[in-house]
C-alpha cells in the first residue's frame, strides 16, 4: 500500500485533467511550465499532499494546491475535488470568454458551429 501512496506529478496533473494527455504534462514539467515555489519541477517529482503548483497552459495560468492523490484519470466532476484552484480571478474571467475550454478539450454550450438541429431551425425560418 506504500508503493499506491507515491503519485508523479505529470501522472496527477493529466488525472486532475490539466492536461488531456500524460505526455502532453511531462513535456510542460520539462519545458519549465511547472513549479513549485518558483522552482522548476521535473516530471518525475512526488505529489504530497499541501503542495501548491504553479502551471502555465495555452490559456490559462494556473495555480493549485493538492487536496487529496488521485491515480487515475476520472471524469471531469470528480475530478476538481481533488485540488483546490487558487487561480486570480481576474485570469479566470479573461480565459471564461475563449470559445475552447483547454483542460476538458470541448467547446462551450451556445458557441462555435451550430448543431443540426440547429440548422434546421434556421432554415425553417428563413424559408
Amino acid at each position: 500500500m506504500a508503493e499506491k501512496e507515491k503519485l508523479r506529478i505529470d501522472k496527477y496533473l493529466w488525472a486532475i485533467r490539466i492536461f488531456k494527455t500524460r505526455n502532453l504534462a511531462a513535456d510542460a514539467c520539462n519545458s519549465g511550465k511547472v513549479k513549485s515555489k518558483g522552482v522548476n519541477v521535473k516530471p518525475a517529482k512526488t505529489v504530497a499532499l499541501g503542495d501548491q503548483y504553479e502551471i502555465k497552459t495555452e490559456n490559462k495560468k494556473w495555480i493549485i494546491e493538492v487536496v487529496s492523490l488521485l491515480h487515475n484519470r476520472l471524469k471531469y466532476e470528480d475530478a476538481i475535488k481533488h485540488y483546490l484552484d487558487l487561480s486570480p480571478k481576474e485570469i479566470v474571467d479573461k480565459t471564461q470568454s475563449s470559445a475552447f475550454i483547454f483542460n476538458t478539450g470541448k467547446r462551450q454550450s451556445k458557441q462555435g458551429r451550430p448543431t443540426k438541429k440547429e440548422k434546421r431551425k434556421l432554415d425553417d425560418f428563413l424559408e
